[in-house]
């Protein structure tokens, strides 16, 4: 019976590629949520960082060039 194991085959095939795409698919998906979980994450995180403090007193020129020769 040839033709049967032919179908088989095709079947058996075909079956294959489906369970193939369907991993893809959630492979993707998950993907996308954990690139979301790290986008949140990175949001909060610069959300956290505190602003600089304001020094009174000081002239506008101090703290503006670095010396490189020293």
């Amino acid at each position: 019976m040839a033709i049967s194991n032919d179908v088989t085959s095709i079947a058996n095939t075909a079956s294959a590629l489906s369970d193939a795409r369907t991993s893809q698919a959630i492979s993707v998906a998950v993907l996308k949520r954990a690139i979301d979980v790290s986008a949140e994450s990175a949001t909060a995180l610069i959300a956290a960082i505190p602003e600089a403090p304001s020094v009174p007193n000081l002239p506008p020129n101090l703290g503006r060039n670095v010396n490189t020769t020293a």
